[in-house]
């Protein structure tokens, strides 16, 4: 490693140095010119740092849960509405309860929770409540507080019927991170992003290619890194998120048998037991024989001592 030179972390043990970097990302910004996904670059300590969006890809197999709430939030009744849970809950019980809209269940008389910008978290029993919403005037500041407030996955906000759920298998997502994010970080920062419940030990990042390899991103790698040395086409390779107990890797030499026909493979298959039965017998004659001159040497040893 020479003087002065800068170098970039790919991960704990290896590092690229920033000429080449560099030299990566001009083909990675071109392909990208007059996008939002081209990187910003910037020293700081003495670190060479890369920024911007990574398209991240759905690959989840199992359903996953929404939080309820964002951040510390909580619906706080205030004294006005528990004054109306007491009258409405008396009217209830007397069965004499008029209601002006439609039923509690009716989807139609509360709008579809995607379709609001300040989203109702759930429907309990209390959902008949004439809750009052704000007027739908608002600032451009707080219009702007609301559209930051919580990101949907494909257009999936939290709803009480359907807040476990498995994303479009495929669909793409990103989040803006940098070069010195570790794959750990960079999960929590996506899980974060859609106030996924879910923990980010359970899911693992894996570097996809168009032919089938899979490569894991390990714990102390760089996922940004990592994809502006794998090119910007994410038709060649993408980043993909999936099941820690689900994923695999997939080999090169393994990946370019994947795309073959069953038959095809069964022969490949077939060939493959063949050639492990030859070499099994190769290895058993060979160990036979040795076996057989080292207790040749043995008796022969004895007969000596026995004559002496």
């Amino acid at each position: 490693m020479s003087e002065g030179q800068i170098y970039v972390k790919l991960s704990e043990d290896k590092l690229i140095p920033k000429s080449d970097v560099l030299s990566l990302l001009r083909t990675y910004n071109c392909y990208h010119e007059g996008k939002n996904f081209q990187l910003r670059t910037r020293e700081e300590d003495g670190e060479f740092i890369l920024e911007g969006l990574l398209n991240i890809y759905w690959g989840l197999r199992r359903p996953i849960r929404l939080q309820m709430y964002d951040d510390n939030e909580r619906f706080r009744p205030n004294r006005n509405s528990c004054v109306l849970v007491k009258q409405l809950s008396a009217e209830s019980n007397n069965n004499s309860l008029i209601r002006e809209t439609g039923p509690a269940g009716d989807d139609a008389a509360v709008p579809e929770e995607d379709d609001c910008p300040q989203l109702l978290r759930t429907r309990s029993d209390a959902s008949f409540m004439q809750i009052q919403r704000r007027s739908k005037t608002r600032s451009a500041r707080d219009l702007q507080r609301l559209r930051t407030h919580r990101f949907s996955i494909n257009g999936h906000f939290y709803n009480h019927k359907t807040s476990v759920f498995t994303p479009a298998y495929g669909s793409v997502t990103n989040v803006r991170v940098n070069s010195s994010m570790t794959t750990g970080q960079v999960l929590n920062l996506l899980l974060h992003k859609f106030r996924v419940e879910n923990k980010s030990e359970e899911f693992v990042l894996y570097m996809v290619h168009e032919s089938g390899e899979r490569t894991r991103l390990r714990d102390d790698e760089h996922p940004l890194v990592t994809r502006v040395l794998h090119g910007p086409c994410e038709k060649i390779s993408k980043i993909l998120i999936t099941e820690a107990d689900l994923g695999e890797e997939v080999t090169y030499d393994v990946a370019q048998y994947i795309k073959f026909e069953i038959p095809v493979l069964d022969s490949f298959v077939q060939k493959l037991k063949e050639e492990e039965e030859r070499e099994i017998r190769k290895l058993t004659r060979k160990y036979s024989a040795i076996k057989a001159m080292i207790q040749h040497q043995l008796e022969d040893k004895a007969c000596s001592t026995d004559r002496v």
